[in-house]
């Protein structure tokens, strides 16, 4: 039977790895270090990472090494063209996390748009049993319908996103980092005027360099002073001092994000120092992880090993 080594199985919480032990020897890890992954897969034929970064010089040290299992759909941690000189398949997994991350980035809109903070509170701590009438005029929020939904990266995520964003009242508007889809029925505009003209921007790309930084001050400029950022993609696609700094100075309505730069967040983050906390909805890169979604996961990435064993591909990146 193959060794399997799992470098980061704590990514998954408490998913059962039952059906990835069924095809082999497996040894899973919480965590690893880099300065720990030789010893531990030096004898792995097949590696299963989600986060940990598989670079060229530690796939070369790795002699035995014939498939990596990214937990993930993407694929931004291994380094593709080294896993090529060498003859080592990797597999994504894609699909799984859509129905999550879609619903955790309109709860996140919700949140943010209807005040359900303030509204909560407002019941909990008296205020609302001391009310002369029966509602509370003390705050304000407004509706998704008839808003401007600017969506960049058009692929399945971004396509739910949009039709869900349509089934609000919204009007959807579509920006292709990769330049190849062009879907019927959702306008396809440039990223200037998708910016200029939406009333949110929500993220779902792929982090690659066309789109690091894709989002800095120049960009954030085009935005209207109360448009809603959101990002659900990758933290690095957007600039995070910029977006603080546009914050501050009431260049932008609000930003929402569940991914980072640096993950786990650092203390330092330009983020965690924007002066009004009520203007940001920051979650520790949780939207893909629905117990629905990581279960769907360990059932493919079951599927991408039992596939790669017989022969077939299933899910193949190289």
């Amino acid at each position: 039977m193959p060794k399997i080594v799992f470098l980061d199985y704590a990514t998954l919480g408490s998913s059962s790895l039952a059906p990835i032990e069924k095809l082999g020897e497996l040894a899973a890890y919480e965590t690893t270090k880099n300065d720990e992954i030789q010893k531990r897969a030096c004898e792995a034929e097949i590696i299963i990472t989600n986060k940990v970064v598989l670079d060229e010089k530690t796939i070369t040290s790795l002699p035995k090494l014939k498939l990596i299992c990214i937990a993930a759909t993407g694929v931004n941690n291994v380094d593709l063209k080294a896993c090529q000189k060498q003859k080592i398949a990797v597999c994504n997994v894609k699909g799984y996390s859509t129905a999550s991350v879609v619903q955790t980035a309109f709860s996140s809109l919700f949140f943010a748009t209807s005040k359900i903070s303030f509204f909560d509170n407002f019941v909990k701590d008296g205020s609302y049993a001391k009310s002369p009438i029966f509602t509370c005029m003390q705050n304000e929020f407004s509706e998704v319908s008839g808003k401007t939904f600017g969506i960049i990266g058009f692929g399945e995520i971004g396509q739910k996103v949009g039709r869900t964003a349509r089934s609000f009242g919204a009007k959807v508007v579509y920006y292709s980092t990769s330049g190849q889809n062009n879907k019927r029925g959702y306008k396809r505009v440039e990223l200037d005027e998708l910016l200029a003209s939406s009333d949110i921007v929500s993220i779902h790309c792929a982090l690659n360099e066309k789109t690091k930084d894709l989002i800095g001050k120049e960009k954030l400029s085009l935005l209207s002073k109360d448009a809603i950022l959101m990002n659900f993609a990758r933290g690095g696609i957007v600039n995070e001092s910029a977006v603080a700094d546009a914050l501050d100075a009431k260049k932008l309505g609000f930003y929402i994000s569940d991914v980072f730069v640096k993950e786990p967040i650092e203390p330092s983050s330009p983020l965690l120092r924007v002066k009004d906390k009520n203007r940001v909805v920051l979650t520790p890169h949780i939207a893909w992880a629905s117990t629905q979604a990581r279960d769907r996961l360990i059932g493919e990435i079951t599927k991408n090993i039992r596939a790669f064993l017989s022969g077939k591909s299933n899910n193949r990146v190289v």
